[in-house]
């Protein structure tokens, strides 16, 4: 039987009795009719309680520990694994004071414990408390519904604007992969002339769409070649009129790390500059067996963070095997399952080499599977971010 009022149903507290005794049923009742935003409903069958319970919803349940058809908390882990009353605050009535009655009780899953029968004042605070408490929790988690769609769509936009994978030479290939919370990774590449070839790479602080779309806007920068004044095959220009454009303070506190490079066709080389990003991995060599590794950095701090800050260009000649690899550090700075320990750079340097000079290799989404494996769960705790050039 339930006790409505016309007290709107986003701000009732709604408390299901599950009591096989009238007389409980009667006091609960009565000890709840002066107050107006409490529905009341009693279920005495525990055959068709979870059925009552989908129904009604309610925001807490009182359950008796002793009925003759069904142990109360036999009931208690029923409502557990029912999706809509996993969460429900669940209050164990029992005849019992007994230390491990109540150890059981909480073990099984019960939010509060009261002897019967308890004060009203005493009853009807903690039908608040626990209605109070799991109706926040409900809004929280429709919050964070939202912004998980929010994130999941703004993932699908930065996505959206990468840049396909080339085949001509330089040749790309690229994997990228957002977080659950999505950091600020984004990459882009494009032909400056006939003869330059740029590649760039950024990560900007924080996770959030705040953070996303501030790398969008700096991709759309270099990718519309729309910095004013700058010499976009010069990569210290390039970072120095970034660091000018885009200061921290107009943009929430907001700074990024960013790679970027030209490659001049006709020279075979390769001109580079860093803004406190990881550094680049370059294999190179006359063939395979004979390639080198080595990490391209510059001197330069995070973008945004301190204006007219000097930046440097270094160079480096590319080889007839080459191949380079600029990422994040969302791509190296994980867990390893097996020691509990921080992967190190070094570590993740070793495995794209490896990668890089195997013959067989094809898809660069298999370092990805590797470093998964290694720290042993799917989704990366940073955007995953690995850029292949080839020259």
């Amino acid at each position: 039987m339930t006790t409505s009022n016309t007290q709107p149903e986003k701000d009732m507290i709604k408390v299901l009795l599950v009591d096989d005794q009238e007389i409980v049923a009667e006091a609960v009742r009565d000890a709840l009719q002066d107050e107006p935003d409490i529905a009341f409903e009693f279920c005495s069958d525990p055959v068709t309680v979870i059925d009552v319970a989908n129904k009604f919803r309610p925001t807490v349940i009182l359950q008796d520990l002793v009925m003759p058809d069904m142990d109360g908390l036999t009931l208690v882990r029923f409502f557990r694994a029912n999706d809509a009353t996993k969460e429900v605050p669940i209050v164990v009535l029992s005849s019992k004071e007994e230390p491990a009655t109540k150890a059981e009780s909480f073990a099984s899953g019960a939010n509060d414990y009261l002897v019967k029968f308890p004060d009203k004042l005493e009853v009807i605070a903690r039908l608040r408390y626990h209605s109070k408490g799991y109706t926040a929790l409900l809004q929280r988690n429709k919050a964070y519904q939202a912004l998980a769609k929010e994130l999941a769509e703004a993932a699908e936009y930065v996505i959206s604007l990468l840049p396909a994978p080339l085949d001509q030479t330089p040749s790309t290939r690229w994997c990228f992969e957002p977080s659950t919370q999505l950091g600020g990774d984004s990459f882009g590449y494009h032909w400056i002339d006939t003869e330059h070839f740029a590649m760039y790479l950024l990560d900007v602080c924080g996770h959030g769409v705040g953070a996303a779309l501030l790398s969008v806007s700096v991709m759309n920068v270099l990718r519309s070649q729309s910095l004013p004044g700058v010499d976009l095959k010069q990569p210290s220009e390039v970072l120095l009129g970034l660091n000018n454009t885009f200061k921290m303070e107009r943009h929430n506190g907001m700074f990024f790390t960013i790679w970027y490079g030209v490659y001049n066709t006709q020279k075979k080389q390769l001109c580079y500059s860093s803004g406190g990003h990881p550094p680049a991995i370059l294999v190179n060599g006359p063939d395979p067996e004979h390639s080198e590794i080595k990490l391209l950095t510059s001197q330069g701090v995070v973008i945004g963070a301190m204006p007219d800050m000097d930046f440097r260009t270094e160079t480096c000649s590319i080889d007839t095997y080459s191949k380079l690899y600029v990422y994040s550090d969302g791509a190296y700075e994980i867990t390893v399952k097996s020691t509990g320990k921080m992967w190190t750079l070094e570590d993740f340097t070793n495995m794209v080499e490896a990668y890089a000079k195997d013959a067989s290799a094809k898809d660069i989404r298999d370092i990805r599977d590797q470093i998964s494996k290694i720290q042993d769960k799917e989704q990366f705790d940073d955007d995953f971010s690995l850029l292949e050039v080839t020259f």
